[in-house]
Parts: C-alpha cells; sequence; structure tokens
C-alpha cells in the first residue's frame, strides 16, 4: 500500500493546524510554505477535507482554516480516507466481483483475499490508533 501524495499533503496540513490550537486560523498561503504544498493542491485538498468537518474554512480578509474537530479525534485513517477514499489493500475486498479467481467460485473463500483482508484490517486498525493529539505530544 502507498499513500497518495494527496494524503501525505492533508496528514501534514492537518498536524499543522493542530499544532496551531483550537480555534486559530491560519491562511492557505501560510501553511502552504510552512509544509511546502503548492497552493491549488491544499486548496483542494481542504475542500475534501471541510466535507467530513476536520476542518473548517473561514472566507473573508482574515480567513482561512482551522481545525474542525479537537485533534483527539482525528485520526490518521479519518485524514487518509475523507481525501483517498476507503483504505483497500486489493480491489476484490470492496468488490468480489473484481476477484480474477471468480469462475463459479466466491471470491470469499480465496486464500489470498482472506490474507490481504487480514492486512488489511491491521492497516486500518494502525491507522485508527494514532490521532493528531497523539501526533502533538510525540
Amino acid at each position: 500500500m502507498r499513500l497518495s501524495q494527496a494524503a501525505d499533503y492533508a496528514l501534514r496540513a492537518v498536524l499543522y493546524l493542530a499544532r496551531q490550537g483550537e480555534g486559530t486560523i491560519v491562511d492557505a498561503q501560510t501553511i502552504c510554505e510552512e509544509e511546502s504544498v503548492p497552493k491549488r493542491f491544499l486548496l483542494k485538498i481542504f475542500r475534501e477535507l471541510a466535507q467530513t468537518k476536520i476542518i473548517e474554512s473561514y472566507r473573508g480578509k482574515n480567513g482561512g482554516y482551522a481545525l474542525g474537530i479537537d485533534p483527539a479525534k482525528i485520526t490518521l485513517r479519518d485524514v487518509i480516507e475523507a481525501v483517498d477514499g476507503p483504505i483497500v489493500v486489493n480491489r476484490c475486498l470492496i468488490d468480489p466481483a473484481e476477484c480474477n479467481k471468480i469462475n463459479g467460485n466466491s471470491c470469499r473463500t480465496c486464500t489470498i483475499h482472506e490474507a490481504l483482508f487480514d492486512v488489511q484490517q491491521t492497516i486500518v486498525n494502525k491507522l485508527e490508533e494514532y490521532t493528531f493529539a497523539d501526533l502533538l505530544n510525540s
């Protein structure tokens, strides 16, 4: 599994906002400069994060972005899935019809499918263990 560039940028931007403290509004340009994220890319990511309420967007002269949720309630999984969608190790884990082994048999009986499902659950569980409050304290 490999994180997309968008997920990497999103994780860094959310951590940046968490470091600023609750309620602190920061303009996009500052975040871009501090985290080396292209502005157009960051704005797209922030739209996705705002839809899930992870961040809040503020318009106007003193507008910008701030965390919308307590950092202790935001996990790595939340941010990754906000920009990349569900975490999936193999396509057959989302849609059994995508399984290459299906030829009258159910993919659910495939040994590889079962092993990959276990790996995927381990990854998801681990990503849920880390909150942004944890990252602030490390």
